[in-house]
């Protein structure tokens, strides 16, 4: 049993991240409107990005207002009780699957509290029968598949949708955490980096630890575990399916980029859904409390900003050809090996030190009884697999090219434009390279999200081990680039 001193003594240990109540508040209320200014900005009625916006100077309001397709009926406009319907109905069906379909249980990690949480593991399964369902609409009836139409001409309602859910459920579990009780049988427990007492950094860091919710007729759901691997990454894979069907029914045809984009980012996430066990030895669960923080970045970020690529490349098509595939094909492959190879060579040497594939390795035997490993891969840097995860990355971004185009009425006639099957042309024009700002925006966030990522878990284990993880850091040198960073 953990009494209440002992949480909070290891909450003042812990200290504030992202600058504290300041960040938090500029996160929490900036992103949402980082994420409208994407939408808007780079469209499909005037360019990418807008062209008033390539003229600060001479910016006239309404005539901007009309390039990005502001609603006329202003903010009431974002919010679609049609949209908002659908999209409770997706998290729903998402749970009905969670509960019907059968998966492996699994213990996670031992709790401050010496207890231990079930899980059940089947969103890979899940997203199968539901890209199952969607293959046959698309086969019946192809672009025009209602789903794929729904989610592109109400965008900016499903988007509402996902972030109204995403504040009300960090709101819910805040409030819920206050019942939490030292020694309870359900082994709910406070994070220790979520009870600082300032309630706005409290309500976005998440407060407590592993908050679980009992729903009529489908049982109990591990709100954080379920937002983390299932909606958000599922609604990833939709929304650029969505992207595709449009540019068929914008162009008359599918180009081999946006293709090539859905195919790896839906690879990406099947193989975490199917490695979903992994995620019980993640900072995530084992750290992190359910706040904002993870369910805005699970329902809303993920989903929305990481499909930037396929939502551009359905207005502006862009062609690889045989030698641009092989490039950032052979991009992919490599930070994909590096990725894999190295969280299962972790994995392997967790589950059996001695396992003759792992048996090899070096390592140091820490006071706190755990094993670091100093040779293999976890020898070249201490998070050798994000460096492999950024690279992965790349192959997201660099199909979209010098990446930004205006679009013409019909009849202009410009060269090299690419026409639709309205008749309206696509040109790269005076917005050629600013459309990198949406497109490879990605990268850079992604880029700073490793680093953060990097620098708690090195707080954390420099808390945990002491002299040790001093020690561990003198070995391995390098923290995600060998000879790099």
């Amino acid at each position: 049993m953990a009494p209440k001193t002992k949480q909070r003594a290891v909450s003042k240990t812990h200290g504030y991240e992202f600058f504290g109540p300041p960040g938090a508040a500029a996160i929490s209320f900036g992103l949402p409107v980082l994420i409208y200014a994407f939408a808007f900005a780079c469209n499909d009625i005037s360019g990418c990005p807008a062209p008033s916006l390539l003229h600060p100077k001479s910016l006239d309001l309404d005539v901007l207002k009309r390039e990005v397709g502001w609603p006329h009926d202003g903010l009431r406009g974002l919010v679609s009780w049609r949209a908002t319907g659908w999209t409770l109905a997706y998290y729903l069906f998402s749970a009905v699957l969670y509960r019907v379909l059968p998966g492996t249980e699994t213990e996670g990690t031992k709790l401050a509290n010496g207890g231990r949480l079930k899980y059940k593991f089947n969103a890979f399964s899940s997203t199968m029968f539901t890209l199952a369902i969607c293959a046959a609409g698309t086969f019946a009836q192809g672009a025009e598949f209602p789903l794929w139409t729904f989610i592109t001409d109400n965008y900016l309602q499903i988007l509402t949708a996902n972030i109204i859910i995403a504040y009300s459920l960090a709101t819910f579990v805040y409030i819920r955490s206050f019942s939490v009780k030292p020694g309870n049988p359900q082994f709910r427990e406070l994070a220790a980096g979520g009870v600082t007492g300032n309630m706005l950094y409290d309500w976005f860091i998440g407060r407590e630890l592993n908050p679980r919710v009992t729903l009529p007729l489908i049982g109990e759901i591990d709100i954080k575990e379920f937002m983390e691997i299932r909606p958000g990454l599922t609604g990833w894979i939709l929304l650029n399916c969505a992207f595709v069907a449009k540019q068929y029914r914008t162009f008359g045809f599918v180009t081999d980029s946006i293709i090539f984009i859905a195919v790896v980012q839906a690879l990406y996430v099947l193989d975490g859904q199917f490695m979903e066990p992994a995620i019980l030895t993640t900072i995530d669960i084992i750290s992190d409390g359910f706040g904002l923080m993870l369910s805005f970045g699970d329902l809303v970020w993920v989903p929305f900003l990481y499909t930037q690529q396929t939502r551009y490349l359905s207005v502006h098509p862009q062609s690889l050809g045989p030698l641009g595939l092989a490039g950032v094909g052979a991009l992919l492959a490599a930070g994909f090996a590096i990725f894999r190879l190295s969280n299962s060579q972790k994995n392997a040497f967790r589950t059996d030190p001695n396992d003759p594939a792992v048996a090899h390795l070096k390592y140091i035997e820490t006071k706190a009884g755990t094993r670091l490993l100093v040779s293999g891969w976890w020898g070249i840097a201490r998070h050798i697999n994000y460096f492999g995860d950024w690279l992965q990355a790349w192959p997201y971004c660099l199909p979209t090219g010098l990446a930004g185009y205006t679009i013409l009425t019909a009849g202009t006639s410009a060269e090299g434009a690419i026409r639709m099957l309205d008749g309206r042309e696509v040109v790269p024009g005076e917005a050629r390279g600013w459309g990198t700002i949406f497109t490879y925006f990605y990268i850079v966030y992604f880029a700073v999200l490793l680093i953060h990522r990097d620098r708690r878990d090195d707080e954390k284990c420099s808390r945990k081990y002491g002299e040790d993880w001093e020690k561990y850091k003198r070995i391995v040198r390098w923290r995600i680039v060998p000879y790099v960073y």
